[in-house]
């Protein structure tokens, strides 16, 4: 891995879903996105998704944390060793907590056992770096976005929409040569994703989400507590800023109230109307927002950012990107990018002073 050629990684995330690990190929150079090659995903199973449920929100010395980490880890090594061919592996770990007003997050795992036992190295602790120059350390996907909108030949300024359990949203200008540049990426979570209609769902209906938005899609939206969401200050706070999964989790009890139908189509639109809100920050509308995450699978998510956001709606797969793998395709692109030495976040992503390439590089022994 000398020079600064292209090289093949291989990037894993464990979202907030806790649904299980996915990993995807990416050749990079660490600026560009040569190639896109296979993926794959390893589902958790009911009984490891308990064990990093019960972890959720613990710091590192948490009791249910090293059970959780066993977890995180034997999952990545077993689906990471039927890729052979990759030179490098970017390790987010499984998010159990990330306070930033505190400047503490935690991802479970540990990327020095995963080094030795791949026999690679591995790139991981991707958000402490940031987070120790004053950075919200998150998101860290839009570095991925900006190559993305490089590699489509985009020229319009555009908006790249995650919907995981946070939303997130990256605003764009591809014009620009760097995404560390002034003007180049603004980046900051939305405010609730997925998380509480699938929590709704999951607890109410016994199942894990609302397939196709059935639930969501006979329901009608109780516009005042929609209205009484938006109050919170944190839609008041300009971005960058992020959010743990669990900073909405009351929104169960705020659609206590309504039957399931209405509930699931009133945190539906709570989703969209902070999207909407959100966009309200971009230096200059958007032409477009292409939506990645699971919620880009709800038509009734899909259909009401159709209609409330003031550009086009489509999904990543419109730029040849597979959406449910894209935010680990973006970590094989940043661990080429802390292996060069480049920055992974900067002042406009996640309100870090300068520039910062985060992450750690753990090799094994014998490398």
């Amino acid at each position: 891995m000398t020079g600064n050629g292209p090289i093949w990684a291989l990037g894993t995330m464990s979202g907030t879903s806790l649904d299980g690990v996915d990993a995807a190929l990416v050749r990079t150079d660490g600026w560009r996105i040569l190639e896109v090659g296979r993926s794959a995903y390893r589902p958790y199973s009911d009984p490891e998704r308990a064990r990093l449920s019960a972890a959720l929100g613990q710091g590192p010395d948490g009791p249910d944390v090293a059970t959780a980490a066993e977890v995180v880890e034997r999952a990545h090594a077993e689906l990471l060793e039927d890729f052979p061919d990759a030179e490098v592996v970017g390790f987010h770990g499984q998010t159990l907590a990330h306070w930033p007003e505190r400047g503490e997050t935690h991802q479970a795992g540990n990327g020095d056992l995963l080094a030795a036992a791949l026999g690679r190295p591995v790139v991981w602790d991707f958000r402490s770096a940031d987070m120790g120059l004053g950075g919200q350390g998150a998101p860290l996907a839009p570095f991925y976005h900006f190559a993305m909108a490089k590699e489509a030949g985009l020229s319009d300024p555009v908006a790249i929409l995650n919907l995981g359990g946070v939303g997130n949203l990256t605003w764009l200008d591809p014009t620009i040569e760097k995404p560390e540049d002034i003007g180049a990426c603004l980046a900051f979570d939305t405010g609730p994703g997925n998380a509480p209609l699938d929590d709704l769902v999951k607890a109410r209906r016994g199942q894990p989400f609302d397939t196709d938005g059935a639930l969501a899609g006979t329901g009608t939206v109780d516009a005042a507590l929609v209205a009484r969401v938006l109050e919170r200050p944190f839609f008041f706070k300009r971005p960058p800023k992020s959010l743990d999964r669990n900073d909405f989790a009351d929104l169960m009890d705020v659609v206590a109230p309504l039957d399931d139908a209405d509930a699931a189509a009133t945190l539906a639109a709570i989703t969209v109307a902070t999207v909407a809100q959100g966009m309200t920050h971009a230096p200059c509308p958007p032409v477009r927002v292409y939506v990645t995450g699971g919620g880009r699978k709800n038509p009734v998510l899909m259909k009401r950012l159709a209609d409330t956001v003031p550009c086009a709606v489509d999904t990543v797969e419109t730029l040849g990107h597979d959406g449910d793998m894209l935010e680990a395709e973006a970590f094989a692109f940043l661990a080429v990018r802390v292996l060069r030495g480049l920055p992974t976040s900067a002042p406009t992503t996640t309100g870090v002073a300068v520039p910062v390439g985060g992450g750690r590089i753990a090799r094994p022994q014998n490398g």
